[in-house]
């Protein structure tokens, strides 16, 4: 198979997922737009005699149209508004039977019968779905409010006074909202008793008013003392349990967790660009040994050569670890550490394959001697260089795949804006 062939082949593999989802776009869209276009196409060739108002509640229609006189076509398009459909006077009667029908089983709520009322009413200002508002008049206010809130207290002070199934008279206004000259009455009669209580509730009431009672009476004192015994039952107070600790607790754990993950991640990028730096900066170190040592520098002038001149060119606060970690061997050689061992050891720190091989190629020439060393440097410089390319190339895929979402973004929002305002246009 020819190189030009296996490229053909490689590329088309490469971007076939691109192409697949191209033509996924292009055939979504071409359909879509031929709906469209027949839908536009078919209402603009046939001249429009009636539209078609809106039913109750759906708003008015707007219509822009193109019209025509004595067939010449005026250029200047013109928007017509259409009110929502009225109803007519019988159906407005329906409605207001409707509306008398629910108002009752609205009205009562949770009780089960208006001859037996324990619970507040529900006296509705509306009615679901019907175009009637309510408004109530109660012949006993003291009973309960204009929302239907029992007032518990005052039914009960009755009760004890023997006035049973206080009977109170309500009276609904039902009026049409479009046209508030229409209207209907409805009076209704419920029957309101004390509200049924468990143990516990009329005991919580008793306590209330004991301690009522005790705060009226000692209105001039800094402190009371709650009633320590009620209904001959001993009763103790505390103050709730408050977990605002626990809270603070949970919330701290869980910060420190993510600030753990946190540091784990930003270590290992700056571990990873670390050695992306070391990578792009070995084909150059291996080349300046190469270079200095063809020129008839001994390994370890060489080594010093390649740190002076980073030296004089290091940017403030810029560091290129490679020339770091050989900063640090050559330290060592004037401590008194032996060279071979230095350069081992330099490649140890580096914790990088090429790193570590050069380390071990300069340890190496020290025991067998320098010759051959310049063509060793030489072949592994065209192999670093090599390796560099790779990255570089990888780096860019990197960079390509990471825009692939915002370019979806960027589609999605771009077929939103075309196609929802087209569908939105089509009057089905």
């Amino acid at each position: 198979m020819s190189d030009d062939i296996r490229r053909s082949l490689l590329f088309w593999t490469k971007n076939c997922k691109y192409r697949n989802l191209m033509a996924a776009v292009l055939v979504i869209t071409g359909i879509l737009a031929a709906v469209l276009l027949a839908s536009d196409i078919g209402k603009s060739i046939v001249s429009q005699k009636t539209i078609s108002r809106n039913s109750y509640g759906e708003g008015t229609v707007k219509k822009q149209l193109e019209i025509s006189a004595d067939g010449q076509k005026i250029e200047e398009p013109i928007e017509i508004e259409i009110m929502e459909r009225q109803y007519t006077a019988g159906e407005i009667q329906e409605v207001f039977r409707r509306a008398v029908e629910q108002i009752e089983r609205l009205a009562l709520a949770e009780n089960e019968s208006a001859e037996k009322v324990q619970t507040d009413l529900n006296l509705v200002t509306s009615i679901p779905d019907e175009p009637v508002k309510v408004e109530w008049e109660l012949d006993r206010y003291d009973i309960m409010d204009i929302n239907g809130k029992l007032h518990e207290e005052t039914v009960e002070e009755l009760e004890q006074k023997g006035e049973t199934g206080i009977l109170v008279q309500l009276k609904a206004c039902l009026t049409y909202t479009e046209d508030e000259t229409k209207q209907a009455m409805h009076e209704m009669a419920v029957r309101v008793y004390p509200p049924v209580k468990t143990k516990t509730e009329n005991l919580i009431a008793d306590i209330k008013t004991e301690i009522s009672r005790i705060d009226t009476k000692n209105k001039t004192k800094e402190t009371i003392k709650l009633p320590e015994k009620v209904n001959g039952k001993e009763i103790s107070y505390y103050y709730p349990m408050d977990f605002r600790g626990l809270t603070v607790l949970i919330m701290g754990i869980v910060v420190a967790v993510l600030l753990f993950f946190l540091d784990r991640q930003n270590r290992k990028k700056e571990q990873d660009d670390r050695d992306r730096q070391m990578m792009q900066d070995y084909p150059r170190i291996v080349s300046q040994l190469n270079l200095l040592l063809s020129a008839g520098m001994s390994t370890k002038s060489a080594w010093k050569k390649i740190i002076d001149e980073y030296k004089k060119k290091k940017i403030k606060g810029k560091k290129r670890y490679a020339y770091e970690e050989m900063e640090a061997a050559w330290n060592e050689m004037c401590s008194g550490v032996p060279e071979r061992e230095c350069y081992e050891q330099f490649g140890s720190r580096c914790r990088l394959q090429a790193y570590m091989k050069l380390g071990t190629l300069l340890s190496q020439n020290l025991r067998k001697g320098t010759k051959g060393l310049a063509d060793m440097l030489r072949l592994e410089g065209i192999h670093a260089f090599e390796e560099r390319k790779a990255l570089a190339k990888r780096l860019g895929e990197e960079a390509g795949t990471k825009l692939l979402l915002p370019m979806f973004f960027m589609l999605a929002v771009v077929m939103i804006i075309i196609i929802v305002p087209a569908f939105l246009s089509i009057q089905l």
